[in-house]
């Protein structure tokens, strides 16, 4: 059963009339196009193969497609995180790691419990499972295309050796996993710029605009992780239901098969009704958890790179005044006055161009922000309405069957 998921040859298929969704709207751009094509999800690792068009003399050809795995857009990623020069840029959040382990275990378990339930529900039980491990795989492959187009979709970005790399060099990137050496040291960076913000977090900035993002953020941030949980409840809720009602549909028409009586047919219209309901049910949960779910997880991480877009700026205004400081100290003691002046003139000119940069950065980040939940949640509202439409007809049409059914078996001889 397992084996049956993991190498399915085309996990990727799309209804021909349903376009494809994105939790992020991204300026179109012809001169670079990314999407990925086709992926190929086997036990440990997920494949993606990445395609590009371009028109940009800086590519050695139109079109092409390289294969690309998780670890490997970590590493483009950190390229661009550890480049002082895109210090003044909003640095798009990595994708997340394809965690396929709950799908799998729940696959597990619903296969050793095969024996305790009836060959219909068991059934039904398992299309549901696939469908959930399906959904996830779609919504990881998006998530690595989305960063992609991104970076594509930068002006600053697109021009980066190692993305031109990534993008066209056609053999394995032989990226490894961060050692445990490498990982002690990324956790205690991680801690050091924590604590840094702590004390950085009194800091007094002269730019009305940098004050106020950086309370909206901080609160913004809060908010949405609280929205991202409270989504995700929602979610799982819709979900419990629509696996009730598998076994409600599967109880009744258990009952119809004993039945001798004109319930058996009450039984078995009750049972269709209850299945119909599911897939509706199952449906309104899968486009909760992709228009609103996934829309706030990801600018939770893209709020985080806005704060980190933030907290560098902060640390240039600091280490600016701290040159000021030790510039006046080195003329008041007539000592070393020209290095102090030059180290000022550095930090003075990395601070405003960090200034410049991460003004243009934030406005961006708003528009695109505004615009994607516009879209997403515009068209969630829509979909709840179609699939309460539904789900008000579908009982409709149950209630007048069974009245029918009900005037028949009056009808009919004692």
């Amino acid at each position: 059963m397992m084996d049956g998921l993991d190498d399915s040859p085309d996990l990727l298929a799309e209804d021909e009339n349903k376009p494809r969704t994105e939790s992020v709207d991204l300026t179109k751009d012809d001169t670079l196009s990314i999407d990925i094509s086709d992926a190929l999800s086997e036990r440990d690792r997920v494949k993606f193969t990445v395609h590009t068009k371009t028109t940009l003399p800086d590519f050695r050809e139109s079109e092409f497609s390289v294969v690309r795995q998780h670890e490997e857009f970590i590493w483009l990623h950190d390229r661009f995180v550890e480049n002082e020069e895109y210090g003044g840029y909003i640095i798009p959040p990595a994708p997340p790691r394809p965690d396929f382990d709950a799908s799998r275990e729940k696959l597990q378990k619903l296969g050793e419990g095969e024996g305790t339930m009836t060959k219909e529900e068991f059934t039904k039980m398992k299309q549901e499972l696939e469908a959930e491990y399906l959904a996830t795989f779609k919504k990881t492959v998006a998530m690595h295309e989305v960063f992609l187009q991104r970076l594509a979709a930068h002006p600053a970005f697109r021009k980066d050796t190692n993305f031109r790399v990534f993008l066209e060099y056609d053999q394995d990137l032989s990226v490894r996993l961060k050692n445990k050496k490498e990982k002690l040291g990324w956790f205690i960076k991680s801690m050091s710029q924590s604590v840094d913000e702590v004390l950085l977090s009194n800091q007094k900035d002269a730019d009305e605009f940098f004050e106020q993002e950086k309370g909206f953020l901080v609160e913004y941030h809060n908010r949405i992780a609280q929205s991202t949980k409270c989504a995700d409840r929602m979610t799982k809720m819709h979900k419990s239901v629509a696996d009730s009602y598998i076994k409600l549909s599967t109880g009744l028409g258990s009952l119809a098969t004993c039945e001798n009586t004109e319930l058996d047919k009450v039984f078995n219209k009750v049972s269709e009704c209850f299945e119909k309901s599911r897939k509706l049910e199952a449906r309104v949960s899968s486009d909760e958890d992709l228009k609103l779910s996934d829309t706030l997880r990801y600018y939770l991480r893209d709020t985080s790179a806005a704060k980190d877009l933030l907290y560098r700026r902060t640390r240039a205004l600091a280490d600016y005044e701290n040159a000021n400081k030790d510039l006046d100290k080195a003329r008041a003691k007539n000592r070393n006055v020209q290095q102090a002046e030059q180290a000022q003139q550095r930090a003075c000119e990395k601070y405003e161009h960090l200034s410049e940069l991460a003004k243009s950065e934030l406005q961006d980040f708003k528009k695109r922000r505004v615009g994607a939940f516009r879209k997403n949640l515009v068209e969630l509202a829509e979909l709840e309405i179609k699939h309460a439409k539904a789900l008000n007809q579908l009982y409709r049409n149950c209630i007048a069957q069974l009245k029918e059914e009900g005037r028949g078996a009056k009808a009919q001889p004692q």
